[in-house]
């Protein structure tokens, strides 16, 4: 996935969860932040960011909050980022998913009873239904899931075992937006329910998965499975 007019900036603050407030060549800009988490281990002050500029544009700012350089990491924060990652590398024929078969239809966003999953897709035989999370969350090179409680994911979570049961195949992917970190694993001092729901995912038969990311200040691709300590 790659992003257009890439401009450097100096982070300043954040108002609200929407809009933070960036400095450009001495300049300071309203810029929209394309993911609505907390992310406060990210957004400090006078921290590298990258933004999109749209120059021609009747939005009410002319750029989106795209990457942020910690401590010489880079890192992407766009929430949309992840489940289109997830969808050209599916679209590509990468077998992600581990079925050693190729898909004969791929959709994104399919209802299933009270949910919406990220992704539907099909072999000749299977179906098949995936939540994407993208990770921003890093602590000594450990990244972790969710940066703040989340109900929402607990019940996806939950309808994808109900899926499971019913035929489905069914996956939890979690999409690392970062390279190299050591090992993923839930946060389970923010929300110990998610982490316990994950397990009981597990044992249920939803395959529960981890890719890194490629960064650069204009594009993230999927990279590479990692380990899962839950």
């Amino acid at each position: 996935m790659v992003y257009n007019n890439i401009v450097k900036a100096v982070f300043k603050n954040r108002p609200n969860r929407f809009i933070a407030e960036c400095n450009i060549d001495n300049e300071n800009v309203i810029v929209h932040v394309k993911n609505t988490g907390r992310c406060r281990e990210l957004l400090v002050k006078d921290t590298e960011v990258y933004l999109e500029y749209f120059p021609e544009t009747s939005r009410k700012t002319k750029y989106d909050l795209i990457t942020v350089n910690k401590m010489g990491r880079l890192i992407n924060m766009d929430s949309s980022a992840p489940n289109k990652a997830v969808y050209e590398a599916l679209q590509k024929g990468k077998d992600i998913l581990h079925i050693n078969e190729p898909l004969t239809h791929i959709k994104m966003e399919h209802k299933y009873k009270q949910s919406r999953f990220d992704v539907y897709a099909e072999t000749k035989t299977d179906k098949i239904f995936a939540e994407i999370k993208g990770v921003t969350l890093e602590e000594n090179n450990i990244v972790m899931f969710p940066d703040a409680p989340t109900q929402r994911g607990v019940k996806h979570i939950m309808e994808l075992v109900d899926a499971k049961e019913n035929g489905y195949s069914a996956y939890i992917i979690f999409v690392i937006q970062m390279q190299s970190p050591a090992y993923f694993t839930p946060n389970y001092k923010t929300h110990a329910e998610f982490g316990e729901a994950l397990q009981y995912a597990q044992s249920k038969g939803v395959n529960i998965l981890a890719y890194d990311c490629i960064i650069t200040e204009n594009s993230i691709d999927l990279n590479n499975q990692i380990d899962i300590k839950l």
